[in-house]
């Protein structure tokens, strides 16, 4: 029986994400050994907030390195993880199916977001959360927050924080979607492009494995996911940059939703637009070129100062 090595981050979620591909794996190739490698990331070890590192891939670089160097054959990791501008030795192989792309809240008494009390703590690790809570809920008191989902959750039950907004899919992977008490509606609290979506990478001359894993593929989620990544390449969104975009199929039909806001919070730009389903980065492009046609590169160089003059009180 051939052996194949898996590279993967060590996180619980990393750790589950990998198994719901493996499993996938093991039911399509029945005479394939897979061994899981850990490897910590930059992302793993800095904790400073997320928006203040002005860096690409600090949850997938040292991982994909493992691929380059031959030590693993492929890794997995969240798609949101991945720089649309992947190295050229790499390709994404295969995206399974794409769990919900929504986020969520979760809090300490069970309150809606409308419900919280005025001046409420609550923790989001993106500048994209972020500005959509204070759009919503001005009054509430928005704090960044770091760490693994589990651990972003028990600092909302001890107390720390009086909720958080995260990923759905992050929690129901690791048992966790008892503890949502909110999911909030992707057209109008915008996710991350990619978010929910799980990507395997290989090396782009590895056949083989590329093959192997193409018999995982979810052809729908693959297209939703490479229309939100054309988008984000295009407009040049990132961390430091709250852009959402989410894409949904119905038939032959590809419709995208995108999301910017200024660094102020006073403007927020808005798109969206059908294409065929088999030409999701067409779609992509075309969105993207609304959002700049109407001033998104303007708001992304006013975060990028916003976001030096708060990397300097630090």
């Amino acid at each position: 029986m051939r052996k194949i090595r898996v590279g993967t981050r060590g996180s619980r979620l990393a750790l589950a994400q990998t198994e719901i591909a493996l499993a996938a794996l093991r039911s399509a190739q029945l005479q394939v050994q897979f061994e899981i490698v850990t490897i910590s990331t930059k992302g793993d070890v800095d904790k400073r907030p997320l928006f203040t590192m002005d860096e690409k891939g600090i949850f997938e670089k040292e991982v994909n390195d493992a691929v380059k160097a031959g030590e693993v054959e492929f890794a997995v990791h969240s798609l949101k993880d991945v720089p649309s501008d992947l190295s050229e030795d790499l390709v994404v192989a295969c995206i399974p199916k794409r769990a919900r792309p929504n986020d969520v809240l979760v809090t300490s008494n069970g309150n809606n977001l409308r419900d919280l009390a005025r001046g409420s703590s609550v923790g989001t690790s993106s500048l994209r959360r972020a500005i959509q809570i204070m759009k919503m809920r001005p009054d509430l008191n928005v704090r960044p927050i770091r760490g693994n989902v589990e651990t972003r959750v028990k600092k909302v039950i001890n107390g720390e924080y009086d909720a958080v907004v995260l990923a759905e899919a992050g929690l129901c992977r690791i048992g966790m979607e008892d503890k949502i008490v909110e999911r909030f509606k992707v057209t109008e609290f915008v996710p991350a492009p990619g978010q929910g979506a799980i990507a395997i990478v290989c090396k782009r001359d590895n056949k083989k494995v590329a093959q192997m894993l193409r018999s995982i593929e979810d052809a729908r989620s693959r297209g939703e996911v490479f229309a939100e990544r054309a988008l984000i390449e295009r407009v040049e969104g990132g961390c430091r940059f709250p852009l959402g975009a989410v894409a949904t199929t119905r038939r032959d039909t590809l419709t995208l939703y995108a999301s910017v806001f200024s660094a102020d919070g006073t403007k927020h730009i808005k798109a969206s637009k059908a294409g065929k389903a088999e030409e999701p980065e067409k779609l992509g492009n075309a969105v993207a070129d609304m959002l700049i046609e109407q001033g998104a590169l303007e708001m992304a160089e006013g975060w990028r100062t916003a976001v030096q003059e708060w990397n300097s009180k630090l």
